[in-house]
Order: structure tokens, then sequence, then C-alpha cells
């Protein structure tokens, strides 16, 4: 099946990175969200980004022109009855999920691909809340969207051959690699990286060593981009602990469980980056 138009659903930092990336592609893209403030925040993210690409030589002025022609906001989820594939990025809620893909798949074409972005939740449980489970599949974009390379395809039981072969072609015309994995809690990637960061933030916790030397620490002596504490704020505290708390629930491994201390940073409104303060301060919370 060829895809003309893309839905997103959620203009949060993964939203608007991935409606960016499919507009980049010059496919006719929608993004809609809860309200105006956020659809808005949406744009504005989408068009920084731009001006960022324009001011660095990567986009002509011809080239912002033609994405943003490409690109609509809105906040009627009725306008997705054209969309070939409609790629879920709300909050890693799994009822809020299950609700909006029944609404999906009252809305959305009886041919039309329904992806979630989901990074760890069973695609298996969304795919229930619709009648057409052999066309749900997890696409799980990394952050940024825009810069990120990898697209982790999640295939669950029920999702059939062409669902899962238009989802890889659709990824691989936007520039990513593929990978596939089992519909199994966290898939290939979060499966090895929780038990990493949850470890490093219960070092910190118990007073074993200082945030800059447990970053610094893995950083420099095993050549990561960004210390494990950096990555969680850069994930956000909130997502890392509905991701630990899916994996637990999945597992029963204590592994995943979320340290006490990153529930306690969530409760206090730490949240990382996003919000001006997580493990670091920042110099203020992300648009």
């Amino acid at each position: 099946m060829e895809i003309n138009t893309v839905g997103v659903i959620g203009a949060g930092l993964m939203g608007s990175g991935i409606a960016e990336i499919c507009a980049r592609q010059g496919i006719r893209t929608l993004v809609t969200d809860a309200g105006p403030e956020q659809l808005a925040a949406g744009r504005r993210r989408v068009e920084a980004s731009l001006e960022r690409g324009h001011r660095g030589g990567k986009l002509s002025d011809e080239d912002v022109a033609r994405i943003n022609d490409t690109l609509s906001f809105t906040s009627d989820l009725d306008d997705f009855n054209a969309c070939d594939i409609c790629v879920e990025a709300i909050v890693e809620h799994l009822p809020d999920k299950k609700d909006l893909f029944a609404r999906l798949d009252r809305v959305a074409p009886d041919h039309a691909i329904l992806a979630t972005n989901t990074s760890a939740l069973p695609i298996i449980d969304i795919a229930r809340a619709t009648s057409r489970p052999e066309q749900v599949i997890g696409t799980h974009f990394f952050n940024p969207a825009p810069v990120m390379k990898l697209l982790e395809v999640v295939r669950s039981i029920a999702t059939s051959d062409a669902t899962l072969a238009s989802t890889r072609e659709f990824g691989e015309r936007l520039g990513k690699r593929i990978i596939l994995a089992q519909d199994r809690g966290g898939f290939i990637v979060n499966l090895l990286l929780i038990p990493y960061l949850t470890h490093a933030a219960r070092l910190y916790e118990s007073g074993f060593a200082t945030r800059e030397d447990i970053d610094e620490g893995m950083r420099l002596g095993c050549g990561h981009p960004m210390g494990p504490l950096q990555l969680l704020d850069y994930i956000g505290l909130d997502t890392a602990v509905f991701v630990c708390e899916s994996l637990y629930e999945e597992y029963a491994n204590a592994e995943y469980a979320p340290p006490p201390l990153l529930r306690r940073m969530v409760a206090a409104g730490y949240l990382g980056r996003k919000s001006g303060r997580g493990f670091y301060e920042y110099g203020g919370a992300d648009a």
C-alpha cells in the first residue's frame, strides 16, 4: 500500500518530530492534539526546527515553504478520515492509548494502518481496542525524531504481513534504519536500556557517587554520548517511570522497577529537561 497521507496524534516533542520528518519527505501530514495550546506549541517546535535547518544551510527558502505547505494542524480528529497511516504519539498510558485507538478505528478509512509510538506497552493490548488488529503495529521512533536514524517496528501476534511490509516501506521512505522487535515489553532497545538507567539512578540515590561522576564515567569510560542521568533527563523522568512500571508488570523483575527517587522527583514536578529540572537544572522548560 502506498502511503500518501499521514496523521500524527500528539504534538509534543515526539509527535511534532515525527510530523516534521514525514512532511520533509513530501508526504501530506496532519497533526492533532488534545487542545489548542498543545497544538500551537507543536507548530512552534516544527517552525523552530525548520528555522535551524535554514540557518544552517540545510534547507532553502523553497524547502521550508514546501514542508510548511505539506503540513497541517487540526483540532478535529475527523479530519483523519483520509489518512493511509495514523501514528499515535500521546502519553505512555495504556487506557489513554486504547481509548484513542478505538476512536481512530471509527474515523480512519478501512485500509489505514494504525501505528503506536509506544516504547514499552504491549501492541496487542492496544490493537484489541480496534476492529482491525491485523492493521495495528508499533512504530517506536527515537528522540529527536528528525535526527535519530532508528525506527523500531513491533509486530503483534495479530499484525498482518501486509501491514508489516507497508510500515517497513514507510519507515525506509523516512530515511530510517528499521529493526524488527517482538511484541514483548520494552521491545529491544528499552529492554536493554532501562536496567542500565535504573541502576544509575539507584547508585546516585544511595550516595555511591555524584551525578557528575556517574555520567562522566559512562561518557569517558564507555564512549556514550551522554551519561545515564543526563539521558533520563532527556527522555523525561515521567516517561521513564511509565516505561519502568510497564516492564515490571510484564517481567516482575526488580531491575525494571522504578527507583523511589524517580517517583519522588516526578511527584515534585522534576521531569528533566522539559520541566527545567531533573537530575540537573536547565535554563527553562521546553516549549
